[in-house]
């Protein structure tokens, strides 16, 4: 593969890393531990990611456990996680913070399933722009000849086409998580 066409695949990498990272977040029926990646709480007057203060664990498929490095910070976190818009509720037990996930319903897993989707469209979006960028640049240039040009455009369709199906792949199994009862 030519530089061009390494460097564009490097770039759409990122961005399906980015997919993977929005969908974590989603709640599914599971408990996860990312579910909470994006959460934020006081911590000495600034706003931290619970994440980066806890330790957060799943002890069992529905159920997560969240234990605040510092046991001060204990009803910031409980706070940080009732105002996330995840729909939990944080039951205080000693040191540590016990989050029952609900079951979700019907009309919440399509909801979920169709912002999957949304976000992997979005995502999509952003492999084409990637895509049309290089080959502007590939188009603009003088220093290559017809073929060459040509050969390289092609070149990083076949990796446009790889990333779209691996970004449809990642949201059907995640379509299939939310679903899952």
């Amino acid at each position: 593969m030519d530089e061009i066409t390494l460097e564009a695949k490097e770039q759409m990498q990122k961005t399906i890393e980015s997919l993977k990272n929005e969908l974590s977040t989603l709640r599914t029926g599971r408990a996860s531990p990312a579910m909470l990646d994006r959460v934020e709480c006081d911590y000495y007057g600034d706003k931290m990611f619970i994440k980066d203060i806890c330790s957060i664990s799943s002890p069992e498929p529905r159920q997560l456990v969240v234990k605040p490095y510092d046991r001060g910070d204990i009803k910031s976190v409980a706070a940080g996680i009732s105002a996330s818009n995840l729909g939990l509720n944080p039951m205080v037990e000693g040191d540590c913070i016990r989050l029952i996930i609900p079951a979700l319903t019907e009309d919440t897993r399509r909801d979920l399933a169709k912002k999957a989707k949304a976000t992997a469209e979005s995502n999509k979006v952003a492999v084409r722009n990637i895509r049309r960028e290089y080959i502007d640049l590939v188009k603009d240039s003088d220093e290559m000849t017809d073929d060459y040009k040509k050969r390289i455009q092609d070149e990083i369709q076949k990796v446009v086409d790889e990333m779209i199906a691996e970004i449809d792949s990642i949201v059907s199994s995640k379509e299939k998580e939310i679903m899952a009862i």
